[in-house]
């Protein structure tokens, strides 16, 4: 998929991503991390600007630096590496806040035509999962590579 989307550079492991965002803000530097959960395989996603103080992912801060489009394509840049050295894996997504969860659906919406090709994708609704359907509010949302 050919998004524009900003340069990654991760860790070793490919589960810490980051990069530069740039806007009218200046530039912000931000974190994605892929974190393992209590269950097999099951890996929380979080996205933040990087707090320079202590390093940790700050996921409630409003950056609003014009270029939230590049950012999320920086992300799926992002999972579709993880999903590269952990093919196995789930990974759930979930905004901070319910406008950032709505933000990610849009994105799903989006690009769903072309990310449906290589990830099964899931929602939540009232504690219940179900195959994603674009249009539809969700809380939250698991995707998985799809196997080859």
């Amino acid at each position: 998929m050919k998004l524009d989307r900003y340069e990654l550079k991760s860790d070793d492991q490919l589960t810490t991503f980051g990069f530069l965002s740039e806007g009218p803000k200046g530039k912000i530097e931000k974190v994605i991390q892929f974190s393992l959960v209590n269950q097999h395989d099951l890996y929380n996603l979080s996205l933040g600007d990087k707090n320079s103080l202590t390093g940790d992912i700050d996921d409630m801060i409003v950056t609003d630096n014009g270029d939230s489009e590049k950012v999320l394509a920086t992300v799926v840049a992002a999972i579709y590496a993880f999903c590269d050295k952990f093919p196995e894996a789930w990974i759930y997504a979930t905004g901070s806040t319910t406008a950032r969860t709505r933000l990610y659906r849009i994105g799903i919406n989006k690009y769903y035509d072309v990310v449906e090709n290589d990830f099964e994708i899931f929602g939540q609704t009232q504690n219940e999962w179900e195959r994603y359907q674009k249009g539809k509010d969700y809380e939250a949302f698991v995707i998985q590579r799809k196997k080859s």
